[in-house]
């Protein structure tokens, strides 16, 4: 054991040696979590513990296959794989798929990643005639992944009193759980509740998953939802020898169903538990410590800690106001570029940070008249691009002939003169008999109207497809990727939709990396399966793979707060610190000030060495120009208290500020145009 707690600090090597009983590790920003983790995890495996008794949960597939190869270096590679370590969402595969009888599914169900789950919305709201006016479809799957995290069912929801929107929210669902069931899909946050209802249901499964894992470990624990905190009580409940790792401070992911408060009770939950506080950053000079502690000391609902630097004070932090937002572009970009000249720094050394998802504009449009390179993350992911969309759906089909979202989205790709009264009329019949769709076309005869050839054209599809899955074995899925794209003529839908060369070339090698992606999986997997294969993807899927390339290209980094957490810059421009936009005008209102502390936080942790704030005296707002008043957060860096003259985002007074203001400039337009008016008349009369 002394050769894994060589160079930890007096609190890690705490942690690290802890083993039995619950154990919470309050993990500051940058102070060497990661490393926490895997040695404990070799230190149990060295003194003797079962590997397969281990389980470890994490929130990214990265997280866990980083945690995975570093105790392997640890140990060597071959107890390590004996380790379960992997995100929730995967567990709970893998734990559906092993008691597929047990929760009622059939073993070939899919899962509905989440451009699938908005497809399955618009026809849930299709079929209850519910016009996407009223709803955003992009707002009803947020709604409802929320409900669905906090344990809320459909009917649960429909009891609860609520306004006309909500009553639209609890149909949807409903439909929406109606259409799931009856393709076989599941979406990511059934996973989650299918596993829980699966342990919670049934006595024979908990006690064996119970007895298997003695020993629990959950990376980023502040992040867990409902299900989650649920799943992880239930398995450790026997030996409670629970290890949970996290920072309270950087909870900013309540919008999509964590809940603080989780992590705040761990020692109501576990009596007895013991608390390590890891607070040596490794990360950032002290200067920039000094900020967040600053800033984060002013949240009442907290673990107490406060950050020291083991890099000394460092450079002093900026602050700058300019006039508007394209003169704080033009401040930011210029020092960049200032900086990079004088050989301070290389480009891939600065991120500008932001808080909404409009504020890069005007950054990138200096930074291109400047000629600089720069990388917005949160771009398209490899895995949302048509070609490969398409190509999965093609094999999700195989795998599952009921899933209607892929039926219908690949059912005119190519064109099969498949019209929308036809498609109209199957998916009526199919949702009056509560089948899928495609059994909908089997049972044609039974729809009075529908186009017979297209009809044709749908059972032709569905036919190639089975007899392609019929004769697949999983090793040859290569192969199989490669005769689904000729028998589909998928290069045909290519050539359609892009009529330049370079275009069809680049989409068409999209669609063949799935080959490369099929290749891989099979060279990696003991018994690969079609299933396994489709099962990889979509988690993989729901990774944001655009935050791995953040910095390792030489270009500035573009990023919202939310996906910086994790990462960490040598310089970083926290941009927009202005009422309304940090803290969001939203969250104000809604009670969230707390979080969008958190978020000022998990900001300036992101810096290692310089960092500058930046707030401007007036930005454009609905088409007019209104002055910005400072966040209340750089008042309380400052330790001041704010004028008589500040309005805070979220009041009436800021609402009636804006509204006056805009009537002013509205006043303006209407005088410069008669004064405009009564100057014609006079030249005219002359």
């Amino acid at each position: 054991m002394k050769k894994f707690l060589r160079g930890l600090n007096p609190e890690q090597a705490s942690a690290a040696s802890t083993i039995d009983g619950p154990l919470l590790v309050l993990a500051g920003a940058g102070t060497g979590k990661t490393r926490v983790i895997t040695v404990r995890m070799a230190h149990m495996l060295s003194i003797g513990i079962d590997p397969r008794s281990v389980l470890a949960m994490t929130f990214t597939n990265k997280a866990a296959a980083e945690m995975r190869a570093r105790v392997a270096k640890l140990v060597g590679s071959k107890p390590a794989e004996l380790l379960t370590v992997g995100t929730f969402h995967s567990f709970c595969l893998k734990l559906l798929r092993e008691h597929t009888a047990e929760i009622g599914f059939p073993k070939g169900f899919t899962i509905c990643d989440a451009a699938d789950q908005l497809s399955a919305l618009k026809g849930a709201l299709r079929e209850l005639r519910i016009p996407e006016a009223a709803i955003q479809p992009s707002t009803l799957q947020a709604r409802i992944s929320l409900l669905k995290n906090r344990l809320v069912s459909p009917e649960e929801f429909m009891q609860r009193p609520g306004d006309e929107t909500d009553e639209l929210i609890g149909r949807a669902f409903r439909r929406y759980q109606d259409h799931l069931r009856r393709s076989r899909n599941l979406d990511f946050d059934d996973l989650l509740l299918e596993a829980l209802r699966l342990l919670r249901e049934n006595a024979a499964v908990r006690e064996k998953i119970q007895e298997r894992y003695r020993f629990l470990l959950v990376d980023e624990y502040q992040d867990t939802n409902g299900p989650q905190y649920e799943l992880v009580r239930i398995i450790g409940l026997p030996e409670r020898n629970v290890c949970v790792v996290g920072d309270d401070d950087q909870s900013i992911y309540s919008w999509r169903g964590a809940d603080v408060s989780k992590i705040l009770g761990f020692e109501r939950d576990y009596p007895g538990a013991k608390i390590v506080r890891l607070e040596t950053n490794y990360r950032s000079s002290q200067e920039i410590l000094d900020a967040a502690n600053k800033i984060i000391r002013n949240n009442p609902s907290r673990h107490d800690k406060t950050l020291r630097s083991h890099l000394g004070r460092g450079e002093l932090i900026q602050a700058v106001m300019s006039r508007d937002e394209t003169v704080e572009a033009e401040y930011v970009v210029r020092d960049i570029l200032e900086r990079t000249k004088r050989k301070e720094a290389a480009l891939g050394d600065f991120a500008i940070l932001f808080r909404t998802a409009v504020q890069p504009r005007t950054f990138e449009a200096e930074l291109r008249a400047r000629n600089l390179p720069y990388v917005l993350v949160g771009g398209q992911s490899f895995f949302d691009r048509k070609e490969v969309r398409d190509v999965m759906a093609f094999l999700k089909l195989m795998a599952n002939p009921r899933d209607e979202v892929s039926l219908l989205r690949v059912i005119n790709c190519p064109p099969r003169g498949v019209g929308k009264s036809t498609i109209d009329k199957a998916l009526e019949f199919a949702t009056e008999k509560g089948i899928a769709v495609g059994e909908a076309f089997d049972r044609a005869d039974e729809i009075e109207g529908i186009n017979a050839k297209a009809v044709e054209a749908v059972q032709r599809l569905r036919a190639r497809l089975n007899a392609l899955a019929l004769g697949s074995t999983g090793k040859d899925l290569v192969a199989l990727v490669e005769k689904l794209l000729a028998t589909v003529a998928y290069r045909d839908e290519v050539d359609r939709c892009y009529p330049d060369a370079p275009t069809r070339e680049t989409r068409w090698n999209s669609a063949l990396e799935v080959m490369n992606m099929a290749e891989n999986f099979v060279r990696r997997s003991k018994k690969p399966t079609l299933n396994k294969f489709l099962n990889e993807m979509s988690l993989s899927g729901d990774d944001d793979n655009s935050k791995e390339q953040a910095g390792k290209r030489d270009a500035v980094v573009l990023m919202t707060l939310h996906a910086a957490k994790g990462l960490e810059f040598p310089r970083v421009y926290l941009v927009g610190l202005e009422e309304g936009i940090l803290p969001h005008v939203r969250a104000v209102q809604e009670d969230g000030v707390e979080e969008e502390r958190r978020l000022m936080y998990v900001g300036i942790t992101r810096a290692q060495q310089g960092l500058t704030l930046s707030y401007t005296e007036t930005r454009a707002k609905r088409g007019s120009r209104i002055p910005s008043h400072q966040s209340r957060f750089l008042y309380e860096l400052r330790g001041e208290a704010p004028p008589a003259d500040w309005i805070p985002a979220g009041t009436a007074a800021h609402e009636a500020d804006r509204i006056r203001q805009e009537a002013q400039r509205e006043a303006k337009k209407t005088t410069r145009k008669k004064r405009k008016k009564t100057t014609r008349r006079r030249r005219a009369a002359r």
